[in-house]
């Protein structure tokens, strides 16, 4: 029988893999040691250990190995003038879950986090993390062209924890938000300072984004994690009173079809919703505008997570947070707003500007209002970000290409939701009002558009 030192040296590596974020006196009572002799036995398998929390919040977990490799991963932050920190190191664990270890001073975490990872340790990835995966069009795009080279799956949503943190630090210099993982990703970040190219010209915007078009349909455009179905591409154009040079932009088809021609519409219907949405009391929107060319409509849509040429700033969905913090079956904005306010996470004044952009979101048609589309600045608090992806999506064509007529009915609110109901109403008519007045929009659209703002001015006063 080998001595008790010995035999916790052999067991400390599979105790730790059933046992993961244990404590010391539990490590040391499982191996039959003491636990300054613990101590001695975790120095001979460092590099297969980690251990988060001071003091007798402590706690040890076994390393996962990503592709072979036990290393941690330094996580880094852009800030808004484009200067790049590293803020902290992650490491995957045995058999799942994830320790992110913060080079913050204690009290001044970057997003706000669940009572179980004050000391590091989560599920699975930290929250922030999952935002960062490539997702809808542009996502899918990029893992159809990507998958084989990186060893992923081709459809990102059979991507597991593994799998993402492999990407992100393999490709994940340009995704949405500031952050970056891993050193190749973060030296991707650094070789495009270099290889910067001219952004786009004004006078050639046209003809460059029929082109990048064209491209992404063909091939996919790799390098950012815009969630959302429209296609898409991401661009850097000049533009005089601009924030930034960065935009995403979405298009429709370049033919006369039914489907393409109410795509089209819905595209100039957004640029005109995010117009409108911006007049609601403390509300901001995406800036945004529409380019006509080569038959085809394009959004073009001005990032707010970008500042200048380099600069980034943070961004949490409200479907991340869902998962980190509420758990709720519920995924109508202002319940789940509300429980941010109960948690203290978000102000009352964000709450009720959520609702307000919630009730002009249901007013204008707006049947696609997922978590994915609500976004917050996440700090010790979260602020809420710019409105986005807002247009009257149950106009939308069928995936076959019909485009059936809709009825539109106004939703009636409940008496303690009628202030909000009053003021998103005044925008959603002026909303559509705009619309059936907007010559870039179909005549028959537009003629469904100026009566939905009839049948709403005819409902507003009956509320």
């Amino acid at each position: 029988m080998p001595p008790p030192l010995q035999a916790a040296r052999d067991q400390l590596l599979s105790v730790l893999g059933r046992h993961p974020g244990i404590s010391a006196p539990d490590l040391a009572a499982k191996l039959g040691v003491s636990v300054p002799t613990l101590h001695r036995v975790l120095l001979t398998h460092a590099s297969h250990i980690v251990s988060a929390g001071k003091a007798r919040r402590t706690r040890y977990a076994l390393r996962r190995p990503l592709r072979g490799d036990l290393q941690d991963l330094p996580l880094y932050e852009v800030n808004h003038a484009g200067r790049i920190e590293q803020i902290g190191t992650l490491a995957a664990l045995h058999p799942q879950g994830s320790c992110l270890h913060l080079n913050l001073p204690a009290g001044h975490p970057p997003w706000p986090l669940p009572d179980e990872a004050r000391d590091g340790w989560w599920d699975g990835l930290p929250y922030p993390l999952y935002d960062m995966r490539p997702q809808g069009y542009m996502g899918r795009q990029f893992a159809r062209a990507e998958h084989r080279h990186l060893g992923v799956p081709a459809a990102p949503n059979e991507w597991s924890d593994d799998d993402i943190l492999h990407v992100l630090r393999q490709r994940g210099h340009d995704l949405s938000g500031n952050l970056i993982l891993g050193e190749t990703a973060c030296a991707l970040w650094q070789q495009a300072h270099q290889d910067i190219t001219a952004p786009l010209d004004e006078d050639a915007i046209g003809p460059s984004y029929a082109q990048l078009a064209e491209d992404a349909l063909a091939s996919g455009v790799a390098g950012s994690s815009a969630a959302g179905e429209f296609p898409k591409f991401a661009a850097r154009r000049t533009l005089p009173g601009s924030l930034t040079p960065h935009v995403l932009v979405k298009f429709s088809g370049a033919d006369t079809s039914p489907a393409v021609t109410r795509w089209s519409d819905l595209l100039v219907c957004e640029h005109l919703a995010l117009a409108q949405s911006a007049t609601l009391p403390g509300l901001h929107s995406a800036r945004s505008r529409i380019v006509q060319h080569a038959g085809r409509t394009f959004l073009e849509l001005e990032r707010f997570d970008r500042h200048g040429e380099w600069g980034r700033s943070r961004l949490s969905s409200l479907d991340c947070l869902q998962g980190a913090f509420l758990g709720e079956r519920s995924t109508e904005w202002p319940v789940l707003a509300a429980r941010l306010v109960a948690l203290k996470l978000l102000s009352q004044q964000d709450a009720e500007r959520i609702t307000l952009l919630w009730w002009f979101g249901r007013l204008i048609g707006n049947t696609d209002m997922h978590l994915g589309n609500l976004s917050f600045v996440p700090g010790p608090s979260l602020q809420l970000a710019p409105a986005y992806d807002m247009l009257p999506m149950m106009y939308a064509p069928l995936p076959g290409g019909e485009v059936p007529p809709r009825v539109y009915q106004p939703e009636w609110p409940l008496p303690h939701q009628r202030a909000h109901w009053q003021t998103a109403c005044l925008a959603a008519q002026a909303f559509w009002r705009s619309a059936a007045a907007d010559p870039r929009i179909s005549a028959p659209f537009r003629e469904q558009c100026d009566a939905n703002a009839r049948t709403l001015e005819h409902v507003a006063p009956q509320v």
